[in-house]
């Protein structure tokens, strides 16, 4: 609550919240949703609140692995925020840049998994910050190209950096990954616009969290017709962890295991 109430007397500065772990904003619930999501329709009073949120299923048990993704796609309409999960440091430095100079002001939810902050694959080079803007869909990385390719993944946050893994080792030529940095606004006319380079491909989301949470019930319900309009009316199916009460295994072991399967049920034709 002070963090907010800081952000809408000082407009000009970038006042920051992190949670220790992300479902740790659980506690800071009814200001979220009384002041954080609604207070400009509600009263016309702008925020630029950044809350980092650590998200990640890196097997450290259901309340350290969600930031509830679902919960805040869920409140988002007419613009009131933009709800971010950068997959480079550099994306990362570009949105906080283009957060600081947007105006009007509106809160920035940026999804941080952890272990990404050790992740080698995870880099960037000093000229990918010095030039460039934030972008809200990245195409692929160094993957296939055009005709050859039968399947594209849509994905977020560190589970790209698994796909590419995984891609890799099966020196799979047929698979495009492709990395959604913002959910919402939903940069349809973006994700269009890549898919469109592999024509008659299969486009998959791919989401670590079950299929119930994360951004894909947001997905399903606001892509296709977004999509549409772009004149891409090709279905989406999801690939994740099953629908589930609970946000992640207790289990480290069992974690693995899912993880495994997710990845490679990502791949199998």
């Amino acid at each position: 609550a002070f963090e907010y109430g800081y952000s809408v007397e000082r407009p000009e500065g970038l006042t920051m919240w992190e949670a220790q772990f992300g479902d740790f904003a659980n506690g800071a619930q009814s200001v979220i949703d009384e002041y954080v999501t609604s207070a400009a329709q509600k009263w016309g009073q702008r925020s630029g609140l950044v809350m980092l949120l650590p998200h990640g299923q890196e097997g450290q048990g259901p309340d350290h692995s969600s930031a509830r993704i679902e919960r805040y796609l869920q409140m988002c309409a007419q613009d009131n925020m933009l709800v971010a999960q950068p997959s480079t440091p550099a994306s990362y430095f570009h949105l906080l840049r283009e957060h600081t100079y947007t105006r009007p002001r509106r809160p920035l939810i940026v999804f941080t998994p952890k272990s990404m902050l050790r992740l080698k694959a995870a880099a960037s080079a000093p000229e990918d910050f010095t030039s460039g803007t934030f972008e809200p869909v990245l195409p692929d990385r160094n993957g296939p190209k055009g005709g050859q390719v039968d399947r594209v993944l849509i994905a977020s946050g560190k589970v790209v950096y698994d796909l590419e893994a995984e891609r890799a080792k099966r020196e799979d030529t047929r698979t495009a990954i492709i990395r959604l940095e913002q959910y919402y606004p939903l940069p349809g006319e973006a994700i269009a616009s890549e898919i469109r380079r592999y024509p008659g491909a299969e486009v998959v989301v791919v989401q670590e969290e079950p299929e119930n949470q994360g951004g894909w019930p947001f997905l399903a319900l606001n892509l296709p017709a977004a999509l549409q309009a772009q004149g891409e009316s090709r279905p989406l199916r999801v690939v994740s962890r099953p629908a589930s009460a609970s946000p992640a295994s207790g289990s480290s072991k069992a974690h693995a295991a899912e993880q495994k399967d997710l990845v490679q049920r990502a791949f199998e034709r």
